[in-house]
């Protein structure tokens, strides 16, 4: 059973399968690009998910789409910060940061978010530095290349699973190393992130293997191509695939799903969780 997060000062409990709502202030976002550019709306937004049963908000400045361009430290910071300061201020929830960005990592701590997402694991340089100064614990997130490229034909040499495992366990040792204590990590496979359907498919059906790690595990996996391509449908028809793959991976061990539907999701992780504890 994973010990609860102390997000500096506000706890995620981990105890029970939670949800994480995304909050995408991004004009170009694969799902919601646009709609909560204004800090208003995108602060009534997380009011509504943290309603709706959302355990962490995470915000996010920057597309990590496939095919997305990078976006500069100033613009992202313009994006992030009013919306993190605010939410951090008002909600009960912890406020994550959803970046790759040294300079947002401490800012956005700075403003009071109270834990780190990023899809490059602390690769970029000066990341993991400034995590590491931050106190907030990190979410990390195996990725294979950049999001511009990374679905330009993925591949991997032998066992998708192992080596996602691999990548993994070895950014937990680097943090470690810098200070960053394995009671701060989290670890996200990355689903869609430089993987191919059959990657994906592999993955969320062994994930048990990355649990095994013995890190509370992270998984998004709403609205994306990889649901798209199961179902044959756009990304406003893929809710119910999105919940199927989010109960199959809480099954596999996931402790936090990220997710736009946030109602949904918390009422299907509550029967999944029932029915999980029945024995």
């Amino acid at each position: 059973m994973a010990a609860p997060l102390d997000c500096r000062g506000k706890w995620l409990d981990l105890s029970r399968p939670r949800v994480m709502g995304v909050l995408n202030v991004t004009p170009d976002s694969f799902s919601d690009g646009g709609r909560y550019l204004e800090p208003e709306r995108a602060i009534a937004r997380a009011r509504e998910m943290v309603a709706e049963g959302a355990a962490v908000i995470d915000v996010g400045g920057e597309s990590t789409r496939p095919g997305s361009a990078p976006v500069g430290v100033d613009e992202e910071l313009r994006r992030v910060i009013p919306v993190v300061g605010a939410l951090a201020k008002e909600l009960p929830v912890p406020v994550s940061v959803d970046t790759s960005t040294p300079e947002v990592m401490r800012r956005a701590c700075a403003a009071g978010a109270g834990l780190i997402n990023d899809v490059r694991a602390l690769q970029r340089r000066g990341a993991i530095e400034a995590a590491a100064e931050t106190g907030a614990p990190v979410c990390l997130m195996h990725m294979r290349g950049e999001p511009r490229t990374m679905q330009d034909h993925p591949r991997y040499d032998d066992d998708v699973v192992a080596e996602v495992c691999e990548f993994l366990e070895q950014r937990a040792r680097a943090c470690e190393a810098a200070g960053i204590g394995r009671a701060r990590l989290l670890i996200d496979p990355g689903f869609g992130f430089g993987k191919a359907l059959g990657h994906n498919l592999r993955l969320l059906n062994n994930l048990d293997r990355v649990a095994a790690i013995g890190l509370p595990v992270v998984v998004g996996l709403s609205r994306k191509s990889m649901i798209g391509n199961v179902l044959d449908a756009p990304v406003e028809r893929r809710l119910h695939g999105s919940l199927a793959a989010a109960v199959l991976a809480v099954a596999r061990g996931a402790r936090l799903v990220r997710a736009h539907d946030v109602r949904a999701h918390v009422e299907a992780l509550r029967v999944t969780e029932a029915v999980l504890q029945a024995g």
